[in-house]
């Protein structure tokens, strides 16, 4: 029997849409031995000149103007004043797609970000290539650019998120609610006793861990001096991701605050992090949101930035398993209400593990594999 071979696309290294894919490659490694994977940047590797222009456009934006970028999110009038661009961009890159299709023959191809998957849409309708082509959105509202009657399944987050889809024409029967796709690893049981030992925290101090995404984007400074300022006892860990100049600015802070706090750049072990941790103040990324309900952890939301992160905000607002600070001052109010009312915080968390689906990758993989052996 042929060898299965899948193809796995995303966008922008060390991203939300980059952890989705390393997530479903686990679970297929998991799930079954005789297997091909490969994981490609698809930006990149179509054209990575284009991918640095656009991810510091996005960069620049997100920190200057946000609310341009809330504007240009899903905007029907701007998706159709754009149609023509998009055509024009998914010709350019078509080439360098068909001929990563024709060289590695996928039988299903599992695109984490729009942009991929339309090319790949395009590609499969006019060419009349036979593979599964599949959707996975990470975060909770699905945008204009997903749709494309040529990929068979859509997993989404949520039924809500399923249900906008269904709305805008898409068959139900392609829609699966799986959750996002989130490393096997937050399953794992954690000894959080020992996680505190290492770390040097005390064992019965609360601890607030703060993240600003794989970036470190975010009021995170502003954050750390407010935690610091409260009556609550309370530690502070903080994971600066990709910002250099927050890591050096908080490890300078660290062992001089009143507060216990310790500082990491970049980390592998978030899962061990949220283990020790009673809530998260962060923004709402839809890998960070999914791993946090996994963890049964209270995600206190600062400043989205308009657009996804918006819309993941009013979901997870819903589901009454985050808290919206609207202004900094907010962050130190909630933080004391909570430690102060332990029931309403157990309530929260028993919210999150019930919201979670901490298998979501093992799902996707079961489905596909359903499709092509």
């Amino acid at each position: 029997m042929d060898k299965k071979r899948v193809l796995l696309m995303y966008i922008s290294e060390n991203s939300g849409h980059h952890h989705a894919t390393l997530a479903i490659e686990k679970a297929f490694h998991k799930a079954c031995c005789d297997i091909e994977i490969l994981n490609v940047n698809s930006f990149n590797y179509t054209n990575p000149i284009l991918e640095k222009i656009i991810n510091r456009a996005y960069m620049s934006i997100i920190k200057r103007r946000p609310e341009v970028w809330g504007y240009l999110y899903d905007n029907p009038g701007v998706i159709r004043k754009t149609q023509r661009l998009r055509e024009a961009i998914h010709k350019y890159n078509s080439q360098k797609m068909r001929n990563l299709l024709d060289g590695f023959r996928p039988h299903a191809v599992i695109c984490t970000q729009a942009f991929p998957c339309g090319i790949v849409a395009d590609c499969k309708k006019k060419e009349a290539r036979n593979f599964v082509l599949a959707g996975v959105l990470t975060d909770y509202a699905p945008h204009y650019y997903w749709l494309y009657d040529s990929v068979d399944l859509y997993f989404v987050p949520s039924e809500r998120t399923g249900d906008r889809l269904i709305l805008n024409g898409i068959s139900a029967d392609k829609v699966k609610i799986t959750g996002i796709p989130i490393d096997p690893k937050f399953n794992d049981v954690v000894d959080g006793e020992a996680v505190r030992n290492s770390l040097g925290l005390a064992q019965n101090t609360p601890v607030i861990l703060i993240m600003g995404g794989s970036q470190g984007i975010g009021p995170v400074m502003e954050i750390v001096k407010i935690l610091n300022a409260l009556k609550t006892e309370l530690q502070i860990v903080v994971v600066a991701g990709g910002n250099k100049k927050l890591y050096r600015m908080l490890k300078k802070k660290e062992g001089r605050l009143t507060k216990k706090m310790i500082v990491f750049p970049y980390t592998e072990n978030i899962e061990e992090l949220m283990e020790i941790s009673s809530v998260i103040v962060t923004k709402p990324g839809g890998i960070t949101v999914s791993e946090s309900l996994a963890k049964g952890l209270p995600v206190l939301i600062v400043k989205p930035i308009p657009g996804q992160e918006q819309m993941n905000t009013e979901h997870l607002i819903k589901d009454k398993v985050a808290i919206k600070a609207d202004n900094l001052h907010d962050v130190g109010v909630f933080v004391t209400e909570l430690f102060s009312n332990p029931a309403s915080l157990k309530n929260m968390r028993d919210r999150a593990r019930a919201l979670s689906k901490p298998k979501s990758a093992q799902d996707i993989v079961d489905t596909v594999l359903k499709r092509i052996m």
